[in-house]
């Protein structure tokens, strides 16, 4: 059995981290806004549904401009979610619900409200206060253009223009301008940042685009050329470790840095970095010297397909255990289409495309979409390593693609000139209960609409409608969870030989074994005890009238 005890250090290596995006978990105060006390009040939801650890999404002062990514005080809460008083008691009584707590670190860059950087507007070119971030004069006659053609994520210049002429580097939307962390002044208040949240009894940190900190800043700046438009492609043509402002060698300096100040509490802080690179150099984020874990994001973009997922799984495993780090999984998250309806589009589809079109091209059958959830979700609980959970895919939550264009709050829809629809759709808050105006999302008294409107079907998925209902995704969730915490043993599977065509079939250990059928067409039941399965198992009869049990398309089983 699984070691989560809170003095064992290495209770992250197996773990079940449930990610709460606090806008949209639970609203205690009734303004239809998530807040910290709606997320204390369900704490009871995470510990029966068998998870470890709750990671808070941010929830510090912010505009909001990118989903409370763009932080205002790295050390506060925003008072539209609470104050520092209910955040000590959330993570008190996380504590004694037995669960760990992970917050969201955002170092690349702050909310352009942020005291520094308007200090450093304020300040003028040259003066010291902008050497907290990154400002360049422009080029051209008059400084009129940017001072690099780099490529900001959500489209267009990576650079912003102020009042006296210079330029500001933002990788994300204007209001995030990127910290220059060859400051020493940044890097010191990030270790009283991780000493703060730490002292308050924080268990670990996400690590916001751990792999963007240190950019190349020798002037003159290097311009990508061709690559500038395509960021994947540039970080796998470039020579390792020298692009421009991604992934470059000198990152691993601050993360072993914040290492020492992690160790220095007991048990050690754990990280988990988030960084959008290669499996090989992902891996160096997550050396025993740095941040402990990173998260795999080739599971997450694997296709329903057998070969692709059996050799993500292969890798992953191998890049993990090279350098001494345990694997993590997850399907979900705020930034991608939700995997119950993601997995049911087409090879190669266009996400984007697909939620311009309101998900009617190509329409997702929503049930069909439920079914692969289901069995990709016994696939993913069944690895050795850790597996993020994203909140309400316990309840086979779809991705809501049909939002209004008029309530869209993803400021990729804006700046990308209207071309890409952004991540609302994974955002909209749970349902609870079946009715009311904000299916139980909003309490306080007077339940109002949610900040992001829910649709009419989320009332089948509320909880009130799952809860002791035998078949339905919460308990199923509930009972893989209770299972894995007894099985779970070692960091190590072994694949089966001679499996049908279609099927993924591997051990953990001598007493459990997981067969998924990818394939469109029922497969026989491989010996052995049934512990759970995704969905039922079909009886088939033969002509003599004998039958035996098949394993169905789209289906996953655990085997004693």
């Amino acid at each position: 059995m699984t070691d989560l005890s809170s003095g064992n250090p290495d209770w992250w290596r197996q773990a079940v981290v449930y990610q709460v995006y606090p806008r949209s978990f639970a609203d205690a105060d009734g303004d239809g806004l998530g807040d910290l006390r709606g997320v204390t009040d369900r704490l009871p939801h995470l510990a029966a549904l068998g998870v470890d650890a709750l990671w808070l999404s941010p929830f510090y002062p912010s505009e909001l401009a990118d989903g409370g990514y763009d932080v205002a005080d790295h050390r506060d809460v925003d008072p539209r979610l609470g104050t520092l008083a209910d955040f000590d008691v959330l993570a008190a009584e996380a504590h004694r619900l037995g669960l760990k707590v992970i917050v969201d670190l955002v170092p690349n860059h702050t909310s352009h409200r942020h005291a520094w950087f308007e200090e450093a507007l304020a300040a003028g070119p040259g003066a010291p206060a902008r050497d907290r971030y990154v400002f360049r004069d422009g080029r051209g006659r008059s400084g009129e253009l940017p001072p690099t053609d780099w490529q900001s994520v959500f489209g267009g210049s990576a650079w912003q223009r102020v009042p006296d002429g210079q330029w500001y580097l933002h990788l994300f939307a204007r209001e995030q301008p990127d910290l220059n962390w060859g400051h020493e002044e940044v890097r010191e208040d990030f270790r009283t940042t991780l000493r703060f949240w730490s002292d308050r009894g924080v268990d670990g940190f996400r690590v916001d685009v751990a792999h963007a900190l240190t950019k190349d800043l020798a002037d003159p700046l290097r311009d990508l050329g061709e690559l500038a438009e395509d960021g994947d492609r540039a970080l796998a043509v470039l020579p390792p470790g020298t692009h421009p402002f991604y992934d470059r060698d000198e990152v691993h300096e601050i993360y072993r840095d914040w290492r020492r100040v992690l160790d220095a509490y007991t048990p050690p802080r754990t990280a988990v970095a988030e960084a959008w690179v290669p499996g090989a150099r992902r891996a160096l984020y997550a050396r025993p010297d740095e941040l402990n874990q990173a998260f795999n994001f080739e599971y997450l973009q694997a296709g329903w397909a057998t070969e692709e997922i059996r050799a993500v799984i292969t890798d992953s495993l191998a890049t993990a255990r090279a350098v001494g780090a345990s694997a993590t999984w997850v399907l979900s998250n705020h930034d991608v289409v939700r995997h119950a309806s993601r997995l049911m589009l087409p090879p190669g589809a266009d996400d984007n495309a697909w939620l311009l079109s309101g998900g009617r091209t190509p329409r997702v059958d929503e049930q069909a979409g439920l079914r692969r959830a289901r069995a990709a979700t016994l696939l993913m609980l069944a690895l050795p390593g850790s597996s993020y959970v994203y909140q309400g895919e316990e309840l086979g939550l779809p991705e809501v693609a049909d939002l209004p264009v008029e309530v869209l709050q993803d400021p990729l829809w804006e700046q990308t000139g209207r071309t890409r629809k952004g991540r609302d759709g994974c955002r909209v808050p749970l349902p609870w209960t079946t009715t009311g105006p904000s299916y139980g999302f909003s309490g306080g008294g007077g339940e109002v609409e949610a900040w992001l409107p829910q649709p009419s079907y989320f009332a089948r998925y509320a909880v009130q409608a799952q809860e002791g209902v035998e078949g339905s995704t919460l308990e199923l969730y509930r009972t893989a969870l209770r299972l894995r915490r007894k099985l779970a043993q070692g960091e190590e599977l072994t694949w089966q030989p001679d499996t049908p065509p279609g099927v993924l079939s591997f051990t953990r250990s001598d007493d459990w074994r997981c067969v998924t059928n990818l394939s469109p067409a029922p497969v026989p039941l491989p010996p052995g005890e049934v512990l759970l399965s995704s969905t039922p198992l079909d009886d088939h009869d033969h002509d003599d009238g004998t039958g035996d049990r098949r394993l169905p398309p789209d289906t996953t089983i655990w085997l004693a």
